[in-house]
């Protein structure tokens, strides 16, 4: 196995963390630090009433669009639905924006995208078409809505780090997508994502986010920042499938996979609702104050991000609450 200083350093070098790196600049420019409406959740939140709109979008990159565009299509929808979940809500709709070299070009993607929408029972009304370009490109946007959110500036010290994540399935190569839903039945799908909602209605849980393309120690990490706290994370709890290395496994992106934090009291009634659904959970680490994320295998300790240094996406609990 790979030793903890070796792994801190590839985590800390990986592409999908220094791509959520790149957030902190676009949100500067846009002046989006200062909006009433909190920036850095898997969502837009929007208060609506009582409750809350949720809106998303995705893009993906040009080449894994081209190498598999069928899972491209249906990842357009399954993304989005995932970042609504992470916030205790309910998918409503999507709509995308394709780009490609003709009719023929777009096939594959669309009818990715046509399978997810209904195996997950969220309708595609609309978009916007490019059939005339050299390359093909995709991006979807997602309208949700929560009765009560989950979001990552909720976390705080005391409580534990919770990872839920599907195991029954299978990487999609030559990426590192764990693909865990294209071959499940949709009932099992659309039960899976309402454990998301159920936990924040029911009060066990005020943060989560959607294990992203940063991975499982990324994902925390912005989690971190954005509540403004420590988090220690204990690499040997963390589920993982059989046969694959936990370096491959740490950078990876499930397509079903979420952090929540939670007291202490509340997590055995978490873990126990995903396991019921037979999705591996586990308690992997704990908060505290403080502002770095650290990995330990129970013999050593290793930081990967400390944001007194500097900052990751460059959103912060201060000022603003989702």
């Amino acid at each position: 196995m790979i030793g903890l200083a070796a792994l801190a350093n590839a985590l800390r070098g990986s592409g999908g963390l220094a791509a959520k790196a790149d957030i902190a600049a676009i949100t500067t420019q846009l002046g989006l630090t200062a909006m009433a409406v909190a920036v850095g959740d898997d969502c837009a939140a929007i208060p609506d009433g009582d409750e809350f709109l949720l809106f998303a979008i995705e893009g993906f990159m040009n080449e894994f669009v081209a190498a598999d565009p069928w899972f491209a299509g249906w990842c357009g929808v399954m993304v989005n639905i995932s970042d609504v979940a992470a916030m205790g809500g309910r998918a409503l709709a999507v709509v995308d924006a394709i780009w490609s070299a003709g009719e023929t070009g777009a096939a594959e993607v669309l009818a990715g995208m046509r399978a997810a929408a209904q195996a997950f029972g969220v309708p595609i009304v609309g978009g916007h078409t490019n059939t005339r370009n050299q390359h093909g490109q995709l991006a979807v946007a997602i309208l949700g809505r929560a009765a009560k959110l989950l979001t990552s500036f909720a976390a705080k010290p005391g409580e534990k780090l919770i990872a839920a994540i599907d195991l029954r399935g299978r990487y999609r190569e030559p990426f590192s997508n764990w693909e865990a839903a294209t071959t499940a039945p949709p009932a099992r799908l659309r039960g899976d994502l309402e454990i998301l909602p159920r936990i924040a209605e029911l009060g066990l849980s005020n943060a989560a986010k959607d294990i992203s393309q940063a991975g499982i120690i990324g994902t925390a990490a912005m989690l971190a920042e954005c509540s403004q706290i420590a988090i220690n994370i204990d690499i040997t709890a963390i589920p993982r499938p059989e046969n694959v290395t936990l370096e491959r496994w740490l950078l990876s992106f499930p397509s079903y996979g979420y952090l929540l934090a939670a007291e202490p009291e509340n997590t055995a009634a978490i873990l126990a609702m995903f396991h019921a659904r037979g999705i591996a959970a586990a308690e992997i680490g704990s908060l505290s104050a403080g502002a770095e994320v650290c990995i330990t295998d129970g013999t050593k300790r290793e930081i990967i991000w400390d944001f007194a240094i500097n900052p990751l996406i460059g959103c912060a609990r201060a000022g603003a609450a989702a």
